[in-house]
């Protein structure tokens, strides 16, 4: 099912037969992308405007299998990538003066014509540059916690695997219980080990 409303009218193009999260909602399995990933595969999302349905739609799967590239893996989260949070159009500079209260430099997020970008559901975005995010849980529950703020791209032990595209094979991460697990798969080999 399409996050967007610009996927789902590719696929609709496409003569892709798709649903929606209220006809299907209990999932087996969601294969996505992310901005950046930690080593306890947790993400940021949101580079493409659609992080609240897609977080909508990843807690509703068994299983989210999270496929990148070599340059989106990064030993803390923030040290590449902003965090988008989704923000209601009224009242917004209030809740960027708050963000910026927690340390980030926010930008409101614009679109080609530099008008504000505007999410499917008519909600703005900002992009919050942290830095090192120590503790993303906190810095999560601060967010969630204050009016206005829809939703933030910090997707927090959702990911149950992911899948790293690299120049010599593909590497396999896959959560195990609590914690995560590693299944390496290279190009000729297959081994596993436990972290």
């Amino acid at each position: 099912m399409p996050c967007s409303r610009d996927a789902g009218e590719a696929a609709a193009r496409l003569g892709i037969q798709i649903g929606t999260l209220n006809d299907y909602p209990a999932i087996d399995l969601t294969i996505d992308g992310a901005d950046e990933v930690d080593p306890d595969l947790d993400l940021i999302k949101g580079a493409g405007g659609a992080l609240l349905h897609e977080k909508m739609v990843e807690q509703a799967s068994r299983r989210v299998m999270i496929v990148v590239d070599a340059s989106k893996p990064s030993p803390v989260l923030g040290s590449r990538r902003a965090v988008p949070v989704v923000v209601v159009a009224f009242g917004w500079r209030a809740q960027l003066r708050y963000i910026e209260s927690l340390g980030a430099r926010v930008q409101l997020r614009l679109d080609a014509a530099k008008s504000p970008y505007l999410t499917d559901d008519g909600h703005r975005i900002l992009d919050c540059t942290f830095g090192h995010i120590g503790q993303p849980a906190d810095l999560a529950a601060l967010l969630r916690a204050r009016a206005g703020i829809v939703e933030h791209g910090l997707f927090l032990g959702i990911a149950t695997d992911l899948i790293i595209g690299l120049p010599d094979g593909v590497r396999h991460l896959v959560r195990d219980g609590d914690r995560t697990g590693k299944t390496q798969v290279g190009p000729q080999e297959k081994r596993h080990e436990t972290v």
